[in-house]
């Protein structure tokens, strides 16, 4: 079979946020079968100093740094009338990296990893490309324009327009789309007409996410609720700051120990000033999550704006804790019941004291939801549809 080109935003390793978690995985299973070109970015330099572990899945690699956006990425973009997140990861040395391989590997599939390194395709590929969205990111930014107000409506309006734009376009030079979950890919079916659209869901590694291991005793009295994600993302900020503001104060009252752990790397000030609320904790990164999540009573999964299916909920599920999940967290996950799903503060509230106030019942929802993901969201089943698209036989 011939090489694949595989462009990346963000370095796929070590898989340690959602992106990086569906790449790496992406990358892995490609390279059971070809020989893996690997371009991306990283924006970390403990990235740089891990990259050694994707030499068993990539016949050669090429890894461009990227700086922050700053205010002239904004202003290019808007000079060349582009999405700021294309301009944002416009890079020539990139450009250099595609050009030479197409010129020297025998590549048959270029396969893009976020609709951000669409813009490295040649003009007419000759390769069939296989596009991975993950999710809408036009539909993000559209959602961002009607919370905000003045100005910042304003620009994400203009950046969900563009995106939209940008997203056609690629749709339809691509011989296959792919998003996270089936209702993200009907969503892009109605919104762009395009065809073509597939969904490949992600999995779960219920090997490494598995709550019989060892691991570190995280100390502190009183039950420990978990939230786990990227603390620089705003989905993420804007979920524990409404958990830490309307629902945690109630579940303080009824139980005046407990305690919540925001655990996850780069926390922004607003993330790190809610530490200063009584019983809430902001980790930043830790040698492992799963020590936080074997210690939780129970998971909190409270975002507002989220796009295909989350990490943070299968691996809450996957090492046997209940979670309660807002609909938005809990949407495109085949959970059969497995999930506390509850929406608004004050239901959000009854869940999470329900399940504190019973732990019998949240220890046997999370022993189902354990299940659940073993029988459901394997990486090997998860990803198996992506063999038949290479092969151009879906």
């Amino acid at each position: 079979m011939g090489d694949i080109l595989f462009l990346a935003h963000r370095i796929p390793f070590p898989p340690d946020r959602g992106d990086k978690i569906r790449a790496y995985h992406l990358l892995r299973h490609l390279a059971r079968n070809h020989r893996v070109h690997l371009v991306a970015f990283a924006d970390d330099p403990e990235d740089l100093r891990h990259q050694d572990g994707l030499t068993p899945y990539t016949a050669t690699r090429t890894i461009v740094w990227r700086d922050a956006p700053t205010v002239w990425t904004g202003a290019r973009a808007l000079l060349q009338h582009r999405p700021v997140s294309l301009v944002a990861f416009a890079d020539p040395a990139v450009r250099r990296a595609v050009d030479a391989l197409l010129a020297a590997e025998p590549i048959d599939t270029i396969f893009l990893f976020s609709s951000q390194m669409a813009q490295y395709l040649p003009p007419q590929p000759k390769q069939q490309v296989i596009m991975d969205f993950v999710d809408m990111d036009s539909a993000k930014f559209a959602a961002y324009a009607k919370d905000a107000r003045g100005p910042m409506a304003l620009v994400h309006k203009r950046e969900a327009s563009l995106l939209l734009a940008h997203e056609r376009r690629v749709a339809g030079a691509a011989d296959a789309s792919l998003f996270v979950s089936e209702a993200e890919a009907a969503l892009f079916r109605t919104h762009t007409n395009a065809d073509r659209v597939h969904a490949i869901e992600n999995g779960i590694d219920t090997v490494f996410y598995d709550p019989s291991g060892w691991f570190e005793t995280i100390g502190g009295k009183g039950p420990l609720l978990v939230f786990t994600g990227q603390m620089d993302y705003r989905p993420n900020i804007e979920a524990v700051t409404w958990f830490a503001d309307k629902v945690f104060p109630r579940i303080r009252r009824a139980h005046p120990e407990a305690r919540f752990a925001i655990v996850g790397r780069a926390p922004t000030p607003a993330v790190y000033a809610l530490a200063e609320r009584p019983g809430v904790l902001v980790t930043g990164t830790v040698p492992d999550v799963r020590d936080w999540l074997a210690a939780g009573a129970l998971v909190v999964a409270p975002l507002q704006l989220a796009r295909g299916i989350q990490n943070k909920v299968l691996e809450g599920m996957a090492m046997a804790r209940a979670v309660v999940a807002s609909p938005a967290a809990a949407e495109g996950i085949d959970h059969a019941g497995t999930l506390c799903v509850a929406e608004g503060a004050d239901a959000f509230g009854d869940a999470v004291l329900r399940l504190l106030d019973d732990p019998d019942t949240a220890t046997a929802l999370g022993a189902s939801a354990r299940a659940r993901v073993i029988a459901r969201y394997s990486w090997d089943a998860r990803l198996a549809p992506l063999d038949a698209l290479l092969a151009g036989s879906a």
